[in-house]
C-alpha cells in the first residue's frame, strides 16, 4: 500500500495527527472537511466525501464509502470492514418529491442527519448505515447488515434490517486501558 506523505496531506488541506496512513488510491472529495486523529489507517479504494471526523486508532478497510452533507464521526478504536457504506443523507423515495443531486433543493426532500460510531464500534463487511444512526460504545454490526436504527452499547446487531443477536464482552475496555498506559 503506497500512502500519502504528510506533505501531500497538508497540501490537500486535510487536518491530521501522527501515524496516519492513507492509501494513494483513497478518494477525498472534500479534504478541507476531513479531520483525522492519531494512529489511523485507511486502505485502498475508499471514498470520503462531506464532513468526516475520524478520532484515533481507527481502521477503514478497502472499498468503503463514507459521505453525505450531515457528517460522520468515528470515535477512538472504531473500525469498518471492507465494503461498508455510510450515508449521512438520503433522498425521499416516496414519490412526493424528486430525487438526485442535479435537481434543485426546493423539489427534493433530503433527510440528512449525522452518523456516529462511538468508541470501539465495529461494522462488518458490506454493511450499510443510514442517516442519523448511532452505533453506541462497543456496538457491533455483523457483515452484510442494513442499519436503520441505533445500536445500543455492547450489543451485536445483524441482518436486514439489523436487529440484536447477542451481547458484546467488555474485556476490550481493559485492553484499551493497558494500551494507553504504554
Amino acid at each position: 500500500m503506497f500512502s500519502y506523505t504528510r506533505e501531500e496531506l497538508r497540501e490537500l488541506g486535510v487536518k491530521f495527527g501522527k501515524n496516519v496512513q492513507i492509501a494513494k488510491s483513497v478518494r477525498i472529495a472534500n479534504p478541507e472537511l476531513l479531520t483525522i486523529g492519531d494512529n489511523v489507517r485507511i486502505d485502498d479504494f475508499v471514498l470520503l466525501t462531506g464532513s468526516i471526523w475520524l478520532h484515533s486508532y481507527i481502521h477503514i478497510s478497502s472499498f468503503c464509502s463514507l459521505g453525505g452533507r450531515a457528517g460522520i464521526v468515528m470515535e477512538d478504536f472504531s473500525g469498518l470492514s471492507a465494503g461498508v457504506r455510510i450515508f449521512s443523507a438520503s433522498d425521499d423515495y416516496s414519490g412526493e418529491y424528486m430525487t438526485n443531486p442535479t435537481v434543485p433543493r426546493q423539489f427534493t426532500n433530503v433527510h440528512a442527519a449525522t452518523v456516529f460510531l462511538r468508541k470501539h464500534a465495529i461494522v462488518g463487511a458490506n454493511s450499510v448505515i443510514l442517516p442519523g444512526v448511532e452505533i453506541r460504545q462497543a456496538g457491533a454490526v455483523g457483515a452484510m447488515s442494513l442499519v436503520t436504527k441505533d445500536v445500543p452499547a455492547f450489543e451485536i446487531h445483524a441482518g436486514v434490517p439489523a436487529r440484536k443477536i447477542s451481547e458484546r464482552k467488555k474485556k476490550l475496555l481493559i485492553l484499551e486501558e493497558e494500551l494507553m498506559q504504554k
